[in-house]
């Protein structure tokens, strides 16, 4: 496996995936401080204080050096400038070469496909960048939406882990997703000779 950086932004047909910069503070505070937005989530709705912490780690996410590292990524409509969603992938073992991808939307950007379009480079990255053999995706089982992202990239539904957690004052149930190196690639030629599955 190979160490990553981001030395560009990358861009996909609707939008550009960059670095965070101080001035994505306003968006991300609307993304992170939004009840419907965090409902599923392990966090709460953040505060003022508490997403300039976030948006501090994410400036500093710029590169995958080993186990544990995050990338973080910004997701900027081209055409307005907007930030729109908001990607992560994290190399979550490199014994198992495995990683993991997270996302969420600006609620003003809701139901437009960009999480799909915004996380799929991010396979990318983790397979032809780093090398790795397996990514994973896992939501609480009620985020129907965030399914629906996961399968659009040509992830399987692996496991539906009843009550596993007490998060929020409840117990929750898990769906875990993954994808392979090998899967990707095919999923990849696929697209590439107009077969693949497309953004909504």
């Amino acid at each position: 496996m190979a160490a990553w950086e981001l030395t560009e932004p990358i861009w996909t047909e609707r939008l550009v995936l960059r670095a965070y910069t101080a001035a994505d503070f306003d968006p991300l505070y609307a993304m992170r401080s939004n009840a419907e937005v965090a409902r599923y989530l392990y966090w709460e709705p953040q505060t003022e204080a508490e997403v300039r912490e976030t948006l501090a780690r994410k400036m500093a996410s710029t590169s995958l050096q080993g186990e544990g590292d995050v990338l973080a990524l910004a997701a900027e409509e081209r055409t307005s400038g907007a930030l729109v969603a908001d990607v992560i992938l994290a190399w979550a073992s490199s014994e198992h070469a495995t990683g993991e991808v997270g996302y969420i939307t600006h609620p003003a950007h809701g139901g437009q496909g960009y999480a799909t379009e915004a996380t799929r480079p991010l396979l990318g990255v983790a397979f032809d960048g780093l090398g790795l053999h397996r990514v994973i995706g896992r939501l609480e089982a009620r985020n129907t939406a965030s399914a629906r992202v996961l399968e659009k990239l040509g992830m399987r539904r692996e496991a539906h882990l009843v009550e596993n957690e007490w998060v929020k004052g409840e117990w929750q149930s898990e769906l875990a997703y993954a994808i392979l190196d090998r899967e990707w690639r095919s999923e990849a030629s696929a697209s590439d000779q107009g077969y693949g599955r497309t953004t909504e």
